[in-house]
Parts: structure tokens; sequence; C-alpha cells
């Protein structure tokens, strides 16, 4: 099964009018963060998310703007010294942003927080890491148990790959801090044609997708354009090679869309002729796992 699209705020140009038209394509998730469009990335959603009840919004703790972070330290969840970093795992912290969250986009309940890159937090140190994760994972079970939130994972560039920690390990600490029965749900990782390791190992049965979707979480993969670079990277020969007859961008939409696992692939397209491009790439049928090899296979010998 293909898997669904849904927008991705990060580099995002119009956030308002991406909101509405990926609303108007069928899209049921916006995925955003505290500090994405220089912090007003929430702000902006806010009106399109008001407008659109059904969209269901994916935000993130960890990373803040300089001006976020003075509040922080204003409202007393930050040191200083701690708000230079522009990241933090610390509880009060994630409690307070997780709030600061809820206000940006007029939402009672966020349907999904994610922990922001959390290997930035302490690299090179597992236990230290296992215990900021476990320690936020805490807070977030808290605000699923008062209503304000109703699931709660991971969003990693490298944690994942890097192995700083294994999507195993995340639902052991999810477990232990809610004691039992969790809200982990879903994990947010890139994935695409130039960062193809997490579909190579997915076909072998291998790696974090198959872990994650073997516990039953939603798979979000990101970057999956690689910055909007990749369309450029790929010729039409590579593209007919994916499908016959789709562009060099739906192609590499829907490699990724196609991963077994994978059940959303963010798009930071704000133009409705890109909305257009990308939903005619999901609805196609998938790859098979033999074309998806041939196509790894052949990029991996480029």
């Amino acid at each position: 099964m293909t898997a669904q699209l849904a927008l991705g705020t990060y580099r995002c140009r119009a956030i308002p009018e991406a909101a509405v038209r990926a609303a108007a394509s069928g899209v049921r998730w916006i995925d955003t963060a505290l500090n994405y469009d220089t912090g007003r990335a929430q702000d902006l959603l806010a009106p399109a998310l008001a407008e659109h009840p059904p969209l269901r919004i994916a935000t993130k703790a960890g990373y803040f703007t300089a001006a976020t972070g003075t509040d922080a330290v204003n409202a007393g969840v930050l040191t200083e010294d701690q708000a230079l970093a522009g990241h933090s795992l610390a509880p009060d912290y994630v409690r307070w942003q997780t709030g600061r969250n809820r206000e940006q986009l007029g939402r009672e309940r966020l349907d999904l927080v994610l922990l922001h890159n959390p290997e930035r937090a302490h690299p090179g140190d597992r236990p230290a890491l296992r215990r900021a994760l476990r320690d936020a994972f805490v807070v977030l079970e808290e605000a699923v148990a008062a209503g304000h939130v109703a699931g709660c994972g991971i969003a990693t560039w490298a944690g994942l790959e890097e192995e700083a920690f294994t999507v195993g390990e995340l639902l052991a600490l999810a477990a232990e801090a809610a004691g039992g029965q969790h809200h982990l749900v879903s994990v947010q990782m890139p994935v695409s044609l130039v960062m193809m390791t997490p579909i190579a190992q997915a076909l072998d049965g291998r790696g974090p997708i198959p872990a994650a979707a073997g516990a039953g979480l939603r798979v979000m993969a990101s970057a999956l354009l690689h910055g909007g670079e990749l369309p450029g990277m790929v010729d039409q020969e590579l593209a007919d090679l994916i499908r016959p007859g789709l562009t060099p961008a739906q192609a590499c939409v829907l490699a990724v869309a196609s991963c077994p696992g994978v059940t959303n692939v963010l798009i930071a397209a704000s133009s409705a002729p890109h909305w257009r491009e990308a939903a005619e790439a999901v609805a196609q049928p998938s790859l098979t796992a033999a074309q998806l090899r041939e196509i790894t296979g052949v990029l991996a010998s480029a």
C-alpha cells in the first residue's frame, strides 16, 4: 500500500497557503515545530487548523529559537546557559514547550508531540540520553493523562541510523515512563533516494522502519526530496525506471511512498500544481519489492 501524503512545514515557503491546499487535497496530517519558519510556523498554521478541524497536527519539543529561549529563561524553565544551546529535553522545558505549542496552534489537544532530534541532547553518552528520553516521555505521558496530547514519538535526523537509540529501546523507555501502557505511537526519520539505507534495510526486514511498523507505529518519512534538491539530481531515465511517465519529483515521492512500513511522506509543497503532482504520484500503485531493489541497486552503483 502506498503511503499517504502529509504536509511538512520545514522549509515550506508559504505555510498558510500550503495548509489550505493540503486540506483540499485530502491530506490528514500536518507536521510542524516551534522553531520552523524562524518561530512563526505554528502561528501561521492556526487559522487553517481552525477552519479545517479534521486536520491532525504533529508538532515537536526540543529545538527553539533565541527568542523562545529568552521566554523560557524568563519563565524559569531553562537557565541562560541551557538557552544558549537552542535545544533541550529537560522535563520542565518539554512541559512548557508543549503548552506553548497548544497556545500557538489554537488546539486544546495536540494529536502528536515528537521529541525533536533527541540525539542532540547527549551525543555519545547513551546512559544520559536514555535518562533524558525516559524523563521526557514521563512529561508527555502526563500531558496525555491531562487530555492535552493524544500521542507522542520522536523525530530524528540521525539517531536511528547511527543507533544512538533503537525503536526497541524507545518502546521500552516509553513503557518505563508510563509504568506500563504507553502512548509512543510514531517515529519520523529521513527517507529518500539519497538517504536510501532505511529503504534497503526495510526490503530485508531489518532496520528501524520494520521495527516501528511491527510495533504498530506511524512512520513518517521526512526529507524525501532532500531539501528540494533531489528532483534536479534525478534525470528522466531514472524517473522512467521508477515508473514510466512520472516526473523526477513524482518518481522520488513514489519510491519513498512505496517503502514497506512507511505510512506518511512529508511534502513541503505550497502551490496547487505541486500538490496535484504529489497526489498523482501517491495515487500510483506501489512499487514492488523487486522494483525497489533494482532502483536502490542502480543508485548504489552510480
